[in-house]
């Protein structure tokens, strides 16, 4: 069945909205975490809320991301990003407490 008009109005606005939160939020604290994490630092109590509010929204934003190619390639980038920091605080973890 076809979507109407006001649903893919909807899932345009919901996509936009994403987009800026992640150009104008997102992105920038990653990136940020990710220069953390490549110095050696450890994760802090808001830092991992942020990863945690991340992963919860990516879950709720899946259904949109699958059916968007360009927003899946996106999606899937900053998921590399996140992941590469995931395992980067653990290697910082783990070194600390082997020190």
């Amino acid at each position: 069945m076809e979507k109407r008009v006001s649903e893919v109005s909807k899932e345009t606005g919901v996509i936009a909205v994403l987009a800026k939160r992640m150009v104008e939020e997102r992105l920038p604290k990653a990136l940020a975490l990710k220069e953390r994490m490549d110095r050696g630092e450890l994760l802090n109590d808001l830092d991992i809320a942020f990863l945690e509010q991340v992963v919860t929204d990516a879950k709720a934003a899946e259904p949109l991301i699958k059916n968007n190619p360009r927003v899946k390639e996106v999606a899937g980038r900053m998921r590399e990003l996140y992941q590469e920091i995931m395992a980067k605080a653990l290697e910082n973890e783990q070194a600390k407490k082997g020190a």
